[in-house]
């Protein structure tokens, strides 16, 4: 797949001169926007097809860093397990977003809006012209529609989930189409993305039924893994256990053996893998992942990283507290450790010094041991599949649901192989409350720095009924008491050049959500409603 998707998108896809709304600083997209006689004359040949098809999985997270990459390290540095980190530049906008200013009007919110709507507008074009274009093989054709409703399916959840209700856009639009328009309701939002994903998952084959050359494509499982995200993060239990079990049942997954297996360079689209962003190496196309650099440790003598995103004693301490060591040692790397999970030719003692790291610590999911390293070290580079949905979320996700309807053996069972992995031991006699809590802090653990956690903490409600993310941050918050009254951590407590007060600023009645960036409000003429507080 990456030669006949990566490749692909950068050279041949026609529709990646099509934009909404401004352009940001890509000069490739800074080109006219090519009209509806263009398309006319596309989309006359399977290869056509596949190509647009290729680039709406280029929208997935597009080739730099800045359209959504920043954005995903960003909304993590807004939770309990992640520092902005990099103290040795200027925050800017990180700040505002990690530490709840207020001011979240930034580069990346604005940018992760315009780029998710990209690719939505990628697919509408896809969905409005390979109906009817002239190929002959119907089951490559239902395929590539199904591919592109998934892919519209979870770029509408990607928004829902981070600004509400969001306006629905169908087919060709011109930026003046835009003008008057206005935002769906949550639940109207949701309705589409049901709707999309239930109409591709009986045209998506299973992977095993993919030949190796599309390895990485859409599958039904992620489909189903995906629309039983999409039920649980409405509390549509039922529909949820229905969906998510069906993934379970297809014995297409597995969770692998090691779990420092799970994030390795060596193992894109492993039988964890549910659905990944596929990442390669090419000397002159951008074609990897830029999270090893951006996250990396500054000043280390095996290649310096930019030190963005950061985690956290709290996150570490949670690890600890729950004798994790083993998860541990695949998700964090301690400045001053003797030893890198993994990395044999690790120069040592490790180096992220609190001149310029907030923690002393970074993220070794996304780090790349040093004989793994491509030829060309840098952010468009490092062929990691950044894993958006794996095989251990659907088995906890399904805890959650059983523990959600009552069924606690069953949720307690689910979580079996991933306790076993950790090297922990099963959880024989938990249930209700208790079971839930443990769950929770199971995903806290198993999917750090993954993404999951801010999305996670505004979600689950705690025993007020309220979001958990109100008692984790604000003055009064577990995480902000135990960073400015309670941690004696050699790193965090005496680097202050990032406030160890972060979250005190926190706001529920604003921030629960992001801002609808204003220019999109603009372009709208202030038909778009802006979220509360802003």
């Amino acid at each position: 797949m990456k030669k006949n998707i990566k490749q692909t998108i950068i050279a041949l896809s026609i529709i990646a001169l099509l934009s909404v709304g401004n352009t940001g600083c890509s000069d490739f997209l800074d080109q006219p926007a090519l009209g509806k006689e263009s398309l006319d004359t596309y989309f006359q040949t399977e290869e056509e097809c596949l190509n647009q098809i290729n680039g709406c999985y280029e929208a997935i997270h597009w080739n730099g860093w800045w359209e959504i990459r920043k954005f995903i390290n960003t909304t993590s540095m807004c939770t309990d397990d992640m520092w902005m980190g990099n103290t040795a530049q200027e925050a800017g906008e990180y700040r505002d977003l990690a530490h709840y200013t207020g001011n979240a009007q930034t580069d990346a919110t604005q940018n992760f809006w315009q780029y998710r709507y990209k690719g939505i507008f990628r697919t509408n074009v896809c969905l409005e012209r390979i109906p009817e274009a002239p190929i002959t093989d119907e089951d490559l054709r239902k395929r590539m529609i199904a591919e592109a409703k998934f892919l519209r399916a979870y770029f509408y959840f990607d928004l829902v989930i981070n600004f509400g209700g969001v306006p629905i856009l169908h087919g060709f639009l011109q930026p003046s189409d835009v003008q008057g328009i206005t935002r769906s309701s949550v639940a109207e939002t949701y309705k589409v993305i049901e709707d999309d994903l239930v109409d591709a998952i009986p045209d998506l084959p299973l992977r095993s039924e993919y030949p190796d050359a599309d390895l990485g494509r859409i599958t039904k499982g992620a489909a189903q893994a995906l629309l039983g995200k999409v039920y649980l993060f409405q509390e549509k239990y039922n529909e949820a256990e229905t969906m998510l079990q069906y993934v379970i049942d297809s014995n297409e997954y597995e969770i692998l053996p090691n779990f420092g297996d799970v994030w390795d360079i060596t193992t894109n689209n492993s039988r964890e893998g549910i659905f990944e962003v596929q990442n390669a190496y090419d000397e002159i196309l951008p074609l990897g992942c830029s999270l090893a650099v951006t996250s990396g440790a500054r000043e280390n003598p095996d290649g310096d990283g930019w030190a963005w995103g950061l985690p956290t004693s709290h996150l570490e301490k949670a690890f600890l507290d729950a004798g994790d060591t083993e998860r541990l040692k695949w998700t964090i790397i301690k400045h001053g450790d003797e030893e890198v999970a993994g990395d044999p030719d690790a120069t040592l003692p490790f180096q992220a010094p609190i001149t310029s790291h907030k923690s002393g610590r970074i993220n070794r999911k996304f780090y790349i041991p040093v004989a793994k390293r491509p030829a060309q070290y840098g952010t468009d580079k490092i062929p990691m599949n950044f894993r958006i949905i794996r095989y251990a979320d659907v088995l906890l996700m399904q805890a959650e649901v059983k523990n959600a309807l009552g069924k606690d053996a069953e949720a307690r069972t689910l979580l079996d192989p991933i306790r076993d992995r950790a090297k922990l031991s099963r959880l024989t006699t938990e249930t209700g409350t208790t079971l839930r809590d443990a769950i929770r802090l199971e995903r806290r653990l198993e999917l750090a720095l993954e993404n999951h956690r801010l999305p996670d903490i505004r979600r689950w409600k705690g025993d007020d009924g309220k979001p958990l993310v109100t008692s984790i941050m604000g003055a009064n918050g577990s995480f902000v008491r135990y960073n400015t009254q309670e941690s004696t951590d050699e790193f965090e407590t005496v680097n202050d050049k990032e406030a160890s007060n972060k979250g005190y600023n926190f706001n529920e009645t604003r921030d629960l959500l992001f801002p609808i960036p204003y220019s999109e409000i603009s372009m709208s003429n202030n038909s778009i409603e802006q979220n509360p507080g802003y």
